[in-house]
């Protein structure tokens, strides 16, 4: 399966939330996502351009669901982002980090964030609210259904870019002058990632 999307800095959540369901988006998620994405101690599938990941949506019930995924290297096909991507559901996500584990992979970043993702005529359109960096929202399909998707949020055509999380990190720490935080536990200081590791 081939990942196609843009992402861009919300400046308004309520109300690009608001068009896009206007739009006739329908909500699909909304609660908190956790990635964890692992690698060996030396860092071998960051080196490919690799990705390996636990995801972990939770709702406000208390109702969750995971997925296992690997990411292909980082292209670029007309101002787009595209990676291949497979991924499966994952019945108990404390079994697949334990079976990671043992594989002798290692958690190298972990990602929280409240999201609300919509479907909107078959283009995913999910906000994410991080502990401390700007919202982002991603819109991931196809090329005609992201342009369709950019239209109804009304946000100018130009905030959209193909460019990976660490680069809004960077530029969101340049404006404000603060350190990032990307997960839970590097709010609360326990623990630091490294930013080319998102």
């Amino acid at each position: 399966m081939r990942e196609v999307e843009l992402k861009a800095v919300v400046d308004d959540w309520a109300e690009r939330r608001g068009r896009v369901e206007r739009g006739g988006g329908v909500v699909t998620f909304a609660g908190r996502l956790e990635d964890r994405r692992y690698d060996t101690a030396l860092r071998d599938l960051a080196r490919r351009g690799e990705v390996l990941r636990l995801r972990v949506y939770r709702d406000a019930h208390g109702r969750s669901r995971a997925e296992v995924g690997w990411k292909g290297p980082t292209e670029y096909d007309s101002g787009y982002k595209v990676r291949e991507e497979l991924q499966t559901a994952a019945e108990d996500p404390d079994v697949v980090a334990a079976l990671l584990a043992r594989l002798g992979y290692v958690v190298t970043r972990a990602i929280d964030r409240e999201i609300v993702q919509y479907d909107l005529a078959g283009t995913v359109v999910r906000f994410e609210r991080y502990p401390r960096m700007d919202d982002l929202v991603e819109v991931e399909g196809v090329p005609d259904g992201i342009e369709r998707a950019i239209a109804v949020l009304g946000i100018d055509r130009t905030a959209f870019t193909a460019e990976r999380l660490p680069a809004f990190v960077v530029r969101w720490q340049r404006r404000t002058g603060q350190e990032p935080a990307l997960c839970d536990d590097e709010l609360a200081g326990r623990v630091h990632f490294e930013l080319e590791d998102a």
